[in-house]
Protein backbone atom coordinates (compact mmCIF):
# COMPACT_ATOMS: atom_id res chain seq x y z
CA UNK A 1 0.00 0.00 0.00
CA UNK A 2 1.34 3.55 -0.75
CA UNK A 3 2.29 4.98 2.99
CA UNK A 4 2.11 8.01 1.41
CA UNK A 5 -1.70 8.22 1.48
CA UNK A 6 -1.76 7.01 4.85
CA UNK A 7 -2.22 3.26 4.92
CA UNK A 8 -0.20 1.04 6.95
CA UNK A 9 0.06 -2.92 7.04
CA UNK A 10 -0.48 -4.79 10.18
CA UNK A 11 -0.18 -8.59 10.50
CA UNK A 12 -0.92 -11.73 12.59
CA UNK A 13 -0.62 -14.94 10.65
CA UNK A 14 -0.58 -16.71 13.49
CA UNK A 15 -4.67 -15.70 13.65
CA UNK A 16 -5.07 -15.34 10.15
CA UNK A 17 -5.52 -11.97 10.40
CA UNK A 18 -4.75 -9.18 8.64
CA UNK A 19 -5.61 -5.59 9.76
CA UNK A 20 -5.00 -2.40 6.95
CA UNK A 21 -5.05 1.10 9.22
CA UNK A 22 -6.75 3.93 7.07
CA UNK A 23 -5.69 7.39 7.44
CA UNK A 24 -5.66 9.42 4.52
CA UNK A 25 -9.48 8.91 4.41
CA UNK A 26 -12.82 8.13 6.08
CA UNK A 27 -13.19 4.94 6.17
CA UNK A 28 -17.09 4.62 5.29
CA UNK A 29 -16.12 5.82 1.85
CA UNK A 30 -15.02 2.06 1.81
CA UNK A 31 -17.90 0.62 3.53
CA UNK A 32 -20.61 2.15 1.35
CA UNK A 33 -24.67 2.68 2.08
CA UNK A 34 -25.43 0.08 4.13
CA UNK A 35 -22.03 -1.32 3.65
CA UNK A 36 -22.55 -1.97 0.14
CA UNK A 37 -19.21 -1.89 -0.71
CA UNK A 38 -18.12 -4.23 2.21
CA UNK A 39 -20.86 -6.74 0.72
CA UNK A 40 -19.11 -7.09 -2.61
CA UNK A 41 -15.81 -7.32 -1.36
CA UNK A 42 -16.55 -10.17 0.95
CA UNK A 43 -18.60 -11.91 -1.92
CA UNK A 44 -15.54 -12.20 -4.04
CA UNK A 45 -12.34 -12.10 -2.34
CA UNK A 46 -14.53 -14.96 -0.39
CA UNK A 47 -13.23 -14.26 3.10
CA UNK A 48 -14.38 -12.40 6.53
CA UNK A 49 -13.95 -8.65 6.12
CA UNK A 50 -15.10 -6.56 8.67
CA UNK A 51 -14.36 -2.32 9.45
CA UNK A 52 -13.95 -1.38 12.61
CA UNK A 53 -12.87 1.91 13.06
CA UNK A 54 -9.85 3.06 10.89
CA UNK A 55 -9.07 -0.35 9.96
CA UNK A 56 -10.03 -2.95 7.62
CA UNK A 57 -9.97 -6.16 9.15
CA UNK A 58 -9.20 -9.69 6.79
CA UNK A 59 -9.26 -13.10 8.21
CA UNK A 60 -7.92 -15.70 5.60
CA UNK A 61 -5.55 -18.53 5.33
CA UNK A 62 -3.93 -17.41 1.98
CA UNK A 63 -1.40 -14.35 1.92
CA UNK A 64 -2.75 -13.96 -1.54
CA UNK A 65 -5.97 -12.69 -0.22
CA UNK A 66 -3.37 -10.33 2.20
CA UNK A 67 -2.03 -8.99 -0.85
CA UNK A 68 -4.83 -8.97 -2.94
CA UNK A 69 -7.22 -6.55 -0.20
CA UNK A 70 -3.72 -4.73 -0.31
CA UNK A 71 -3.45 -3.71 -3.97
CA UNK A 72 -7.70 -2.73 -3.72
CA UNK A 73 -7.05 -0.19 -0.99
CA UNK A 74 -4.11 1.36 -2.70
CA UNK A 75 -5.99 2.12 -5.67
CA UNK A 76 -8.80 3.21 -3.62
CA UNK A 77 -7.06 5.54 -1.69
CA UNK A 78 -5.34 7.27 -5.52
CA UNK A 79 -8.89 7.59 -6.49
CA UNK A 80 -10.57 9.39 -3.45
CA UNK A 81 -7.06 11.36 -3.40
CA UNK A 82 -7.87 12.50 -6.90
CA UNK A 83 -12.13 12.75 -6.85
CA UNK A 84 -12.52 13.06 -3.17
CA UNK A 85 -15.03 10.09 -3.47
CA UNK A 86 -16.09 6.90 -4.99
CA UNK A 87 -19.15 5.38 -6.59
CA UNK A 88 -19.87 1.08 -7.08
CA UNK A 89 -18.40 1.05 -10.55
CA UNK A 90 -14.72 2.21 -8.81
CA UNK A 91 -15.19 -0.19 -6.22
CA UNK A 92 -15.80 -3.13 -9.22
CA UNK A 93 -12.83 -1.15 -11.12
CA UNK A 94 -10.67 -1.72 -8.25
CA UNK A 95 -11.45 -5.04 -7.44
CA UNK A 96 -10.96 -6.21 -11.59
CA UNK A 97 -7.39 -4.43 -11.32
CA UNK A 98 -6.24 -6.37 -8.19
CA UNK A 99 -7.63 -10.16 -9.11
CA UNK A 100 -10.78 -9.55 -6.08
CA UNK A 101 -13.16 -10.22 -9.07
CA UNK A 102 -14.45 -13.41 -9.89
CA UNK A 103 -15.30 -12.39 -13.16
CA UNK A 104 -12.48 -10.79 -14.41
CA UNK A 105 -14.05 -10.21 -17.86
CA UNK A 106 -16.79 -7.51 -16.56
CA UNK A 107 -17.25 -4.42 -18.60
CA UNK A 108 -17.12 -1.42 -17.23
CA UNK A 109 -19.27 1.18 -19.34
CA UNK A 110 -17.48 4.87 -19.02
CA UNK A 111 -20.09 7.94 -19.59
CA UNK A 112 -19.60 11.53 -18.52
CA UNK A 113 -22.00 11.55 -16.03
CA UNK A 114 -21.53 8.27 -14.15
CA UNK A 115 -20.08 4.13 -14.49
CA UNK A 116 -22.29 1.90 -15.24
CA UNK A 117 -21.25 -2.27 -14.84
CA UNK A 118 -22.94 -5.07 -15.29
CA UNK A 119 -24.60 -6.62 -11.93
CA UNK A 120 -25.85 -10.09 -13.19
CA UNK A 121 -24.35 -12.95 -15.31
CA UNK A 122 -27.53 -11.87 -18.09
CA UNK A 123 -26.44 -8.34 -17.96
CA UNK A 124 -22.56 -9.44 -18.99
CA UNK A 125 -23.73 -11.60 -21.96
CA UNK A 126 -25.95 -8.97 -22.95
CA UNK A 127 -22.94 -6.31 -23.30
CA UNK A 128 -20.60 -9.00 -24.87
CA UNK A 129 -23.27 -9.58 -27.27
CA UNK A 130 -23.31 -5.76 -27.99
CA UNK A 131 -19.94 -5.85 -28.65
CA UNK A 132 -19.32 -8.55 -31.07
CA UNK A 133 -22.87 -8.45 -32.89
CA UNK A 134 -24.73 -5.96 -35.24
CA UNK A 135 -28.11 -6.69 -34.23
CA UNK A 136 -28.84 -7.47 -30.86
CA UNK A 137 -32.15 -8.55 -29.06
CA UNK A 138 -32.87 -8.78 -25.63
CA UNK A 139 -35.43 -10.07 -24.26
CA UNK A 140 -37.13 -10.62 -20.27
CA UNK A 141 -38.82 -9.10 -17.73
CA UNK A 142 -38.93 -5.34 -16.26
CA UNK A 143 -35.90 -4.26 -14.46
CA UNK A 144 -33.60 -6.29 -15.75
CA UNK A 145 -31.97 -3.35 -17.53
CA UNK A 146 -32.29 -4.33 -20.80
CA UNK A 147 -32.60 -0.35 -21.82
CA UNK A 148 -30.42 1.51 -19.64
CA UNK A 149 -27.84 -0.69 -20.83
CA UNK A 150 -28.31 -0.41 -24.24
CA UNK A 151 -28.24 3.29 -23.83
CA UNK A 152 -25.10 3.64 -21.72
CA UNK A 153 -23.76 1.27 -24.75
CA UNK A 154 -24.85 4.10 -27.58
CA UNK A 155 -23.78 6.57 -25.11
CA UNK A 156 -20.13 5.24 -25.18
CA UNK A 157 -19.66 4.37 -28.61
CA UNK A 158 -20.56 7.98 -29.72
CA UNK A 159 -18.37 9.02 -27.22
CA UNK A 160 -15.34 7.04 -28.33
CA UNK A 161 -16.36 8.05 -31.78
CA UNK A 162 -17.67 4.91 -33.37
CA UNK A 163 -20.67 5.93 -34.23
CA UNK A 164 -21.59 9.66 -35.20
CA UNK A 165 -25.46 9.34 -34.32
CA UNK A 166 -27.48 7.70 -31.45
CA UNK A 167 -31.45 6.84 -32.48
CA UNK A 168 -33.84 5.73 -29.93
CA UNK A 169 -37.44 4.80 -30.53
CA UNK A 170 -40.40 3.20 -29.28
CA UNK A 171 -43.68 2.30 -30.55
CA UNK A 172 -46.84 3.99 -29.86
CA UNK A 173 -49.45 1.31 -29.47
CA UNK A 174 -52.04 4.25 -28.73
CA UNK A 175 -50.90 5.79 -31.58
CA UNK A 176 -54.09 5.86 -33.48
CA UNK A 177 -56.78 7.57 -33.20
CA UNK A 178 -57.14 7.72 -29.14
CA UNK A 179 -54.35 10.19 -29.42
CA UNK A 180 -56.81 12.68 -30.92
CA UNK A 181 -58.32 13.40 -28.10
CA UNK A 182 -55.37 14.65 -26.78
CA UNK A 183 -54.37 18.29 -26.32
CA UNK A 184 -51.10 19.62 -28.74
CA UNK A 185 -49.06 18.36 -31.79
CA UNK A 186 -48.57 14.94 -32.00
CA UNK A 187 -44.96 15.08 -30.94
CA UNK A 188 -46.34 16.17 -27.51
CA UNK A 189 -49.21 13.59 -27.58
CA UNK A 190 -46.64 10.87 -28.42
CA UNK A 191 -43.69 12.34 -25.54
CA UNK A 192 -44.80 10.34 -22.84
CA UNK A 193 -44.32 7.06 -24.40
CA UNK A 194 -40.75 8.32 -24.73
CA UNK A 195 -40.16 9.28 -20.93
CA UNK A 196 -38.15 5.94 -20.57
CA UNK A 197 -35.82 6.56 -22.73
CA UNK A 198 -34.94 10.64 -22.26
CA UNK A 199 -34.81 9.00 -18.71
CA UNK A 200 -32.04 6.90 -19.13
CA UNK A 201 -30.35 9.42 -21.37
CA UNK A 202 -30.43 12.22 -18.71
CA UNK A 203 -28.97 9.04 -16.32
CA UNK A 204 -25.75 9.16 -18.43
CA UNK A 205 -24.97 12.44 -20.21
CA UNK A 206 -25.59 16.15 -18.62
CA UNK A 207 -28.80 18.30 -19.54
CA UNK A 208 -26.64 20.83 -21.36
CA UNK A 209 -25.53 18.01 -23.27
CA UNK A 210 -28.04 16.09 -23.76
CA UNK A 211 -29.75 19.19 -25.14
CA UNK A 212 -27.02 20.12 -27.66
CA UNK A 213 -26.72 16.38 -29.00
CA UNK A 214 -30.53 16.74 -29.71
CA UNK A 215 -30.41 20.30 -31.23
CA UNK A 216 -27.36 19.15 -33.86
CA UNK A 217 -29.86 15.79 -34.49
CA UNK A 218 -26.55 13.59 -33.41
CA UNK A 219 -29.56 12.16 -30.82
CA UNK A 220 -32.50 11.91 -31.60
CA UNK A 221 -35.61 10.32 -29.62
CA UNK A 222 -38.47 9.23 -31.97
CA UNK A 223 -41.68 7.17 -32.21
CA UNK A 224 -41.09 4.49 -34.20
CA UNK A 225 -43.19 5.36 -37.23
CA UNK A 226 -40.59 8.16 -38.11
CA UNK A 227 -37.92 5.36 -39.03
CA UNK A 228 -40.08 4.72 -41.94
CA UNK A 229 -38.42 6.35 -45.34
CA UNK A 230 -34.43 6.16 -43.86
CA UNK A 231 -31.06 4.25 -43.75
CA UNK A 232 -29.42 4.73 -40.58
CA UNK A 233 -25.81 4.78 -41.27
CA UNK A 234 -22.75 5.17 -38.81
CA UNK A 235 -25.11 4.97 -35.56
CA UNK A 236 -26.38 3.25 -32.62
CA UNK A 237 -29.91 2.47 -33.02
CA UNK A 238 -32.33 1.33 -29.88
CA UNK A 239 -35.85 -0.34 -30.27
CA UNK A 240 -37.32 -0.32 -26.95
CA UNK A 241 -40.66 -2.10 -25.87
CA UNK A 242 -40.72 -4.04 -29.38
CA UNK A 243 -43.00 -6.57 -27.85
CA UNK A 244 -45.49 -3.63 -29.07
CA UNK A 245 -44.63 -3.92 -32.79
CA UNK A 246 -46.24 -5.29 -35.22
CA UNK A 247 -44.48 -7.91 -37.87
CA UNK A 248 -44.45 -5.30 -40.55
CA UNK A 249 -43.25 -2.44 -37.71
CA UNK A 250 -40.24 -4.90 -37.05
CA UNK A 251 -39.50 -5.68 -40.53
CA UNK A 252 -39.36 -2.10 -41.59
CA UNK A 253 -37.45 -0.94 -38.49
CA UNK A 254 -34.37 -4.05 -39.07
CA UNK A 255 -34.40 -2.73 -43.02
CA UNK A 256 -33.13 0.35 -41.72
CA UNK A 257 -29.96 -0.80 -40.47
CA UNK A 258 -27.19 0.96 -42.85
CA UNK A 259 -23.61 0.24 -43.01
CA UNK A 260 -21.23 0.61 -39.63
CA UNK A 261 -24.26 0.53 -37.51
CA UNK A 262 -25.29 -1.24 -34.73
CA UNK A 263 -29.14 -1.84 -33.51
CA UNK A 264 -30.19 -3.41 -30.11
CA UNK A 265 -33.84 -4.29 -29.48
CA UNK A 266 -35.32 -4.97 -26.31
CA UNK A 267 -38.81 -6.60 -25.06
CA UNK A 268 -40.75 -8.68 -22.81
CA UNK A 269 -43.13 -10.75 -24.73
CA UNK A 270 -45.19 -11.28 -21.21
CA UNK A 271 -46.25 -7.32 -21.74
CA UNK A 272 -47.49 -7.23 -24.89
CA UNK A 273 -50.02 -4.37 -25.52
CA UNK A 274 -51.33 -4.97 -29.26
CA UNK A 275 -54.67 -5.84 -29.87
CA UNK A 276 -55.97 -9.32 -30.02
CA UNK A 277 -55.04 -11.02 -33.51
CA UNK A 278 -52.31 -8.84 -34.02
CA UNK A 279 -48.92 -10.30 -33.92
CA UNK A 280 -46.15 -9.27 -31.85
CA UNK A 281 -43.26 -8.65 -33.96
CA UNK A 282 -40.60 -9.51 -31.71
CA UNK A 283 -42.12 -12.74 -30.99
CA UNK A 284 -41.96 -13.27 -35.09
CA UNK A 285 -37.97 -11.96 -35.03
CA UNK A 286 -38.03 -14.78 -32.64
CA UNK A 287 -38.88 -17.57 -35.27
CA UNK A 288 -37.67 -15.68 -38.60
CA UNK A 289 -34.05 -14.19 -37.16
CA UNK A 290 -32.78 -17.00 -34.46
CA UNK A 291 -30.62 -18.56 -37.22
CA UNK A 292 -29.64 -15.64 -38.71
CA UNK A 293 -25.34 -14.89 -38.27
CA UNK A 294 -25.08 -11.49 -37.08
CA UNK A 295 -28.27 -11.51 -35.17
CA UNK A 296 -27.55 -12.94 -31.39
CA UNK A 297 -30.81 -13.26 -28.89
CA UNK A 298 -30.03 -12.62 -25.08
CA UNK A 299 -32.13 -13.79 -22.30
CA UNK A 300 -32.71 -12.35 -19.01
CA UNK A 301 -34.63 -13.95 -15.98
CA UNK A 302 -35.97 -12.76 -13.34
CA UNK A 303 -32.62 -13.38 -11.45
CA UNK A 304 -31.24 -10.54 -13.78
CA UNK A 305 -33.89 -7.74 -11.87
CA UNK A 306 -32.11 -5.13 -11.04
CA UNK A 307 -34.51 -3.02 -9.52
CA UNK A 308 -35.79 -3.24 -5.74
CA UNK A 309 -36.06 -6.38 -4.72
CA UNK A 310 -39.43 -6.90 -4.40
CA UNK A 311 -39.93 -6.79 -8.22
CA UNK A 312 -37.84 -9.84 -8.48
CA UNK A 313 -40.77 -11.81 -5.84
CA UNK A 314 -43.38 -9.63 -8.01
CA UNK A 315 -42.68 -11.21 -11.10
CA UNK A 316 -42.29 -14.70 -9.43
CA UNK A 317 -46.08 -14.29 -8.43
CA UNK A 318 -47.64 -13.04 -11.50
CA UNK A 319 -45.74 -15.94 -13.76
CA UNK A 320 -46.93 -18.61 -10.83
CA UNK A 321 -50.76 -17.08 -11.38
CA UNK A 322 -50.91 -17.46 -15.12
CA UNK A 323 -49.16 -20.59 -15.07
CA UNK A 324 -51.97 -21.71 -12.86
CA UNK A 325 -54.72 -20.33 -14.93
CA UNK A 326 -53.20 -21.70 -18.59
CA UNK A 327 -52.83 -25.41 -16.24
Amino acid sequence: MNKNLGGTLKSSPLLNKYSFNIKGYNPLLISGVNNSFLKLLKEHIGKKIILRGNNIILFTDDTKDKEKLEKFLEIIENKIKKNKYIDEADIIMAMAKSNILKNTDIKIIVTPKRKVYPKTKGQSLYIEAIEKNDIVIGIGPAGTGKTFLAVAMAVKYLMEKKVERIFLTRPAVEAGESLGFLPGTYEEKINPYLAPLYDALFQLLHFDKVKKLMENRIIEIVPLAYMRGRTLSNAFIILDEAQNTTYLQMKMFLTRLGVNSKVVITGDVSQIDLPPGVDSGLVSAEKILKNVEGVKFVYFTKDDVVRHPLVKKLIEAYEKYEQGRNS
